[in-house]
Formats: C-alpha cells, sequence, structure tokens
C-alpha cells in the first residue's frame, strides 16, 4: 500500500487554524492506494493544547466531512446571536 500526495494543499494554502486555546487544528487529504481499492479519506488532526496534552484525530469519508461542515456552519451561525439550538440534519451522520 502506497499513500500519494496529489491534491495536498501548497504550504502558502496553510491546511490548518490555531483556536484561541491554542489547539493547532489541521485538515488534510490522505490518499491510501493499495492495489485492488483506493481509499480517500479528509482527515482532521487536532494537535496538543498549550499544557502538552496529546491532541487525536480522524479520518473521515467524503460524505461524512460535508455533513460535519454543515454541522459546523449551523452551529457557527447560532454562536453568532441565532435563536437556539435547531436540531441538524442527520442525514451522512452516523451515531454510535
Amino acid at each position: 500500500m502506497t499513500t500519494t500526495g496529489r491534491d495536498l494543499p501548497t504550504a502558502a494554502e496553510n491546511p490548518s487554524l490555531v483556536t484561541a486555546c491554542g489547539r493547532r487544528i489541521a485538515v488534510r487529504c490522505l490518499r491510501l492506494a493499495p492495489a485492488d481499492r483506493p481509499i480517500t479519506r479528509v482527515t482532521l488532526d487536532v494537535g496538543q493544547d498549550r499544557g502538552g496534552e496529546p491532541g487525536t484525530w480522524a479520518a473521515l469519508t467524503a460524505d461524512e466531512a460535508r455533513a460535519l461542515a454543515r454541522l459546523l456552519l449551523r452551529h457557527a451561525g447560532l454562536a453568532e446571536g441565532g435563536d437556539g439550538p435547531v436540531e441538524p440534519s442527520r442525514q451522512g451522520v452516523v451515531s454510535s
């Protein structure tokens, strides 16, 4: 199995942000290329906090990444002064 670097953002695009609490969240495209079935995921890497506590990461399918984006946008709108919590669409979201 090999990984490919195609379609990855350039250094100038900076695919990460640093939150107010100091965590860096990096967003990347991971491509694994086994001979029988290529796998592509959107990865989120939440780095260590300022105190050195470890972060975490997730690998999402394209549909999962879009569902997460919808949830983030909805809640960002609510945080900016919306009318209160709204139940997000469950399409593409899997709960455990």
